[in-house]
């Protein structure tokens, strides 16, 4: 077992998250950032099929055929797209949006990690270059999709400060949009619930 060696992999990971985290004006998400890595589901798989070019997870897939870590680590850290599905209005499981706070740890967590594993061979267009190679779009909404591919590709052609200078304005935004949605259906559904009563 690597346990030191993964011990700081994922603590370095974390920091460079936290980092970018703060450019993009997430002061809590990079604060709390992948902590669930500490725990000893996460950690002690961690350490026993620790790479140091990859995650562990996916050797721990080879092995096994499933990652036991994997599925506790994105059960519990809504950064991961794979978290934001549920059962549509017929009944599906489907793809939900990401809320714009986690979709840009997201990408604060590609950027970083790309960084981590590729080390001096990493380059603007690495964590582009692995969404392209690595990403289930299918299994990402649509529009999280979209938006996670524009901001890479920001990233390769204009360099991470332009890229998270516009994530921090887009997201700011974005959460006030989210948060107007929400008050208006609870609203709309206080409004439908109150004429039923009234029948």
């Amino acid at each position: 077992m690597h346990i030191i060696k993964h011990f700081l992999t994922i603590t370095r990971h974390r920091l460079l998250v936290c980092r970018y985290c703060f450019k993009a004006g997430l002061i809590w998400q990079g604060l709390t950032h992948d902590l669930s890595k500490y725990s000893p589901i996460e950690f002690f798989a961690g350490a026993r099929f620790y790479q140091g070019n990859m995650s562990p997870q996916v050797k721990e897939r080879l092995v096994l055929g499933y990652s036991a870590a994997w599925l506790h680590h994105k059960g519990r850290n809504r950064h991961h797209f794979e978290y934001w599905r549920d059962v549509d209005k017929t009944g599906k499981n489907a793809p939900v949006k990401m809320p714009a706070k986690y979709f840009g740890e997201m990408i604060c967590d590609r950027v970083a990690a790309s960084r981590i594993y590729l080390k001096d061979k990493y380059t603007q267009r690495s964590a582009l270059e692995y969404f392209e190679r690595r990403t289930d779009v299918s299994y990402m909404h649509p529009e999280t999709a979209e938006k996670l591919q524009y901001f890479l590709v920001k990233i390769a052609e204009e360099g991470e400060d332009a890229a998270f200078k516009q994530l921090k304005t887009y997201i700011k935004a974005q959460t006030k949009a989210e948060k107007a949605e929400r008050r208006a259906a609870v609203a709309q559904y206080s409004a439908e619930e109150g004429k039923e009563d009234k029948k």
